[in-house]
């Protein structure tokens, strides 16, 4: 039988100037475990605890990626199993970054994001 494990975690790309800023800014504590998706890609056992959090794997998958506009994927009625097999397939495909807090995930690098995610890790 699986459980979620509480955890602060980070999957980002430490290639990503926007990634690496937004960290920045979160001033994370010592506490929270990083890693980097590209030197260390996501198993199918994190996706699913992801999707747990998220609600889908649409939700953790990123519609700007250079590889979602190169294989015209915009064309196709994609399915969950779909994401679930492209997020594992590249690391370039998960919405960057995805901050696990405890039982909460922060997806994406949007503006309000960020804003929520600083406000729960101040309110720890």
């Amino acid at each position: 039988m699986q459980f979620f494990l509480k955890m602060n975690k980070v999957y980002t790309l430490s290639t990503c100037s926007t990634s690496n800023r937004i960290l920045k800014e979160l001033s994370l504590s010592e506490g929270f475990e990083i890693q980097d998706i590209k030197t260390n890609p996501l198993t199918l056992n994190q996706l699913e605890e992801l999707k747990k959090l998220a609600g889908s794997y649409e939700a953790l998958f990123s519609k700007r990626a250079q590889l979602y506009k190169k294989r015209n994927l915009k064309e196709k009625k994609l399915s969950e199993e779909d994401y679930k097999n492209l997020l594992l397939e590249h690391y370039t495909f998960l919405k960057r970054p995805v901050l696990v807090f405890g039982d909460k995930i922060f997806i994406g690098n949007s503006k309000k994001t960020v804003e929520v995610a600083k406000k729960a890790l101040q309110n720890e």
